[in-house]
């Protein structure tokens, strides 16, 4: 485990991310469908909310929009941007309460759907 900022490699492993990356690099981001190929559907509410804080770059406790459409990058430097439909259809899959940003419940509810 690195020290200060935990890094998505210390959560999963590097060539199921790589995997997952290289699946959806020319077709349309799933996001249940990229947790689970990357380990994350068999991991625990704890270890799914760890993941959660990695990808909250300005860590407001929520993933909005802006964060979103790099999320890929949160897993890998190597990973593409979404697209904003992308972007869009993955706010609507988590965001329960409507508030246009995904909580860390809304996330772990979303992987473990």
């Amino acid at each position: 485990m690195t020290a200060g900022r935990m890094v998505m490699t210390d959560l999963l492993k590097p060539e199921e991310i790589k995997k997952a990356l290289d699946a959806f690099s020319a077709e349309t981001f799933d996001p249940k469908k990229f947790f689970e190929m990357v380990g994350m559907k068999a991991m625990s509410a704890e270890n799914v909310k760890k993941v959660f804080q990695v990808l909250d770059v300005d860590g407001s406790g929520f993933i909005e929009e802006e964060e979103l459409k790099f999320v890929l990058k949160g897993f890998s430097k190597d990973g593409r941007d979404l697209t904003d439909a992308e972007t869009k259809a993955f706010i609507t899959a988590a965001d329960k309460d409507g508030d246009g940003k995904i909580g860390i419940d809304e996330f772990e509810a979303l992987v473990h759907e």
